[in-house]
């Protein structure tokens, strides 16, 4: 029960805008190396990561993943794998003396890794498509009947999608809206 006395002391709740404690993990980064430089002394392996590190790296490539340059792929999971993969790789190449802020390092590290991702998933894309359009896919889909030729939908789809792909870049081009719904009417069919 409230007693409304304005006088008494704020809420101590933690907002959750911080999911990585910057000073910790700092103090977290500083610890793993110098164990990675003891280890190369003694001619060691390298030490392996604590569980806090890694939580950091996964809260960061995670909550990255939401930013909307990167909410709508579809390969977001792989995303996600390469920033990690990527921080694990450059957990011992953070130098306090330069920076007292590894969650900035280790957050770009995870965005120019989600880029590369894109990048390589547009290429592959564009060589899907590049096969597709030297194929013969006429004489693969379309079959005669007692009736003669009928069109198959997924041939028209199919060519559809071709006429969107910018042959010289090999870049997908974006369908205007009312291209998209003219699309869409002309697949519905309206005797179902």
């Amino acid at each position: 029960m409230e007693t409304g006395n304005p006088q008494q002391e704020p809420s101590t709740k933690k907002s959750g805008a911080h999911y990585v404690d910057n000073k910790q993990f700092y103090n977290a980064l500083v610890e793993y190396r110098n164990q990675v430089v003891e280890a190369q002394t003694k001619g060691l392996e390298k030490p392996q990561i604590s569980n806090y590190l890694g939580d950091c790296f996964i809260k960061i490539a995670t909550h990255l993943s939401y930013k909307a340059n990167f909410i709508n792929y579809t390969f977001k999971d792989d995303m996600i794998s390469d920033g990690i993969e990527n921080c694990l790789a450059a957990a011992d190449k953070f130098d306090p003396t330069k920076s007292a802020n590894p969650f900035a390092y280790y957050t770009q590290i995870v965005y120019f890794a989600f880029i590369r991702r894109i990048q390589k998933e547009k290429k592959q894309q564009a060589t899907k498509y590049k096969i597709i359009e030297n194929m013969d896919i006429d004489d693969i889909i379309n079959t005669e009947t007692d009736l003669g030729e009928y069109s198959n939908q997924f041939l028209d789809y199919m060519k559809k999608q071709l006429d969107q792909v910018d042959i010289d870049r090999r870049m997908i081009k974006k369908p205007k809206n009312n291209v998209l719904a003219e699309e869409l009417n002309e697949n519905i069919d309206p005797e179902s």
